[in-house]
């Protein structure tokens, strides 16, 4: 049965006044749009008309996911199976199909409410990319690199992606219901949270060799590791914190470890101010758990802000948006949006170090997407031009489309209101 609004709370949808007074005073909503049913649809606010932000989405759903293969698309069809049909997400530039990818493609479709390639792609992740026996390191995970034939070249996983895995699978199970098999959406996303926290250690063969694997989360500081393999878990990535899933968790998990992801929600907040630069609000692309930067042996710019750490103002934003918990989460949009715009919003750069080097000129869509969603936090009236900005940017093409055109689409969601929280019974 496919529902046809979003409920929480016996609350439907409706459109929140514009953040801002004629005279530029924020007016901050009372509570967030969980609780309150009301999603900001920001292009509407810069006087853009609800159709025509309609048009724009769909327009930028039908050119990544069936356009011109060559030059547009990122999702391709891959025959079927017994369980359907199967697509991917592909990275063209880098010639692999990632977990964050997947979970990208199955949370946009989840939210245009897009259940054949939903199910597409969740058939091929789960066919090529999950790892099923016991005694495998990566039990219960999936692969974040595959060729295109269903191979991996990586076993570990990247942590954002089973973190979008669970909670699309929850929205699809509000909004479509759960069925048979690997649609069982809501079972499935129980199996694999309770993964990302109770997951023994194994030991085993990889592609790579031996490797010993365990947990995703951190249990007693209740944060995201950057891996689950032991060799490299001490440490963890900012923008795969996500505190808006969490407490999402908190309330549709299953109820022995709603605790354990309110607590982790309130973690992820706090770790978002170590992590920030206190002038610049740039996050490296990875961290210690203090949230200092961390440089990776095989990454020495891991300690930058780049291109994973691009996402981190995506984050804090949305989870003020839904939940409204923690207002510092307002002052760092303001800080990391008063930097960009110090620096050119036709042309800044998308690398610099946290405390505001540049390096690198690239002017990336990817950023300025992101950069736009920070704009659900922000209080000054200059979160208005970032999001003008989004609205005045072409769907990404070419080679180097598949992380652009996934951060561009996310963000068209979350800017027009059309990014919701569906909540499981």
């Amino acid at each position: 049965m496919k529902k046809n609004a979003i409920v929480f709370g016996g609350l439907g949808l409706a459109l929140i006044s514009p953040l801002f007074t004629a005279c530029g005073s924020p007016l901050v909503p009372p509570a967030g749009a969980v609780a309150t049913g009301r999603y900001r649809n920001m292009f509407v606010e810069a006087s853009h008309s609800a159709p025509e932000v309609t048009t724009k989405i769909d327009a930028a759903f039908q050119q990544l996911f069936h356009g011109n293969p060559e030059t547009q698309a990122v999702y391709f069809s891959a025959e079927t199976n017994a369980n359907g049909a199967l697509a991917y997400i592909h990275d063209l530039g880098s010639g692999d199909v990632r977990s964050e990818g997947m979970s990208y493609g199955m949370m946009i479709a989840v939210q245009l409410d897009k259940k054949t390639e939903f199910d597409a792609i969740w058939n091929w992740a789960k066919t090529f990319m999950y790892h099923a026996s016991t005694n495998h390191p990566t039990c219960g995970y999936f692969s974040w690199s595959m060729t295109t034939n269903g191979v991996a070249n990586d076993e570990m996983p990247a942590p954002d992606g089973e973190q979008y895995f669970v909670t699309s699978l929850y929205f699809a199970a509000a909004r479509w219901d759960s069925g048979a098999g690997i649609c069982n959406y809501r079972a499935e996303a129980d199996r694999l949270l309770g993964d990302l926290r109770h997951r023994q250690i194994i030991t085993g063969a990889m592609v790579k060799g031996a490797m010993t694997a365990g947990a995703i989360f951190e249990p007693e500081k209740k944060l995201v590791r950057f891996t689950p393999d032991v060799a490299n878990w001490k440490h963890t990535d900012p923008s795969y914190q996500l505190p808006a899933f969490y407490e999402l968790w908190a309330r549709c998990g299953p109820a022995a470890d709603r605790e354990f992801w309110a607590q982790a929600a309130t973690a992820s907040r706090d770790f978002f101010q170590h992590a920030a630069n206190p002038v610049t609000g740039l996050a490296p692309d990875y961290a210690n758990f203090d949230g200092t930067p961390w440089a990776a042996p095989w990454n020495p710019h891991s300690a930058d802000f780049q291109y994973d750490s691009w996402r981190t103002a995506m984050n804090w934003s949305v989870d003020w948006a839904w939940w409204a918990k923690d207002v510092r989460e307002t002052e760092l949009s303001d800080r990391i949006q008063a930097f960009f715009e110090s620096k050119g919003l036709a042309n800044y750069g998308s690398r610099f170090t946290v405390d505001g080097n540049q390096f690198g000129n690239d002017h990336t869509t990817g950023l300025v997407a992101m950069n736009a969603v920070a704009s659900l936090a922000a209080t000054n009236p200059r979160s208005q031009k970032f999001v003008e900005a989004l609205w005045n940017t072409p769907v990404p093409t070419g080679p180097w489309r598949y992380y652009d055109g996934m951060l561009y689409l996310l963000a068209q969601l979350h800017c027009s209101g059309e990014f919701r929280v569906w909540m499981p019974q």
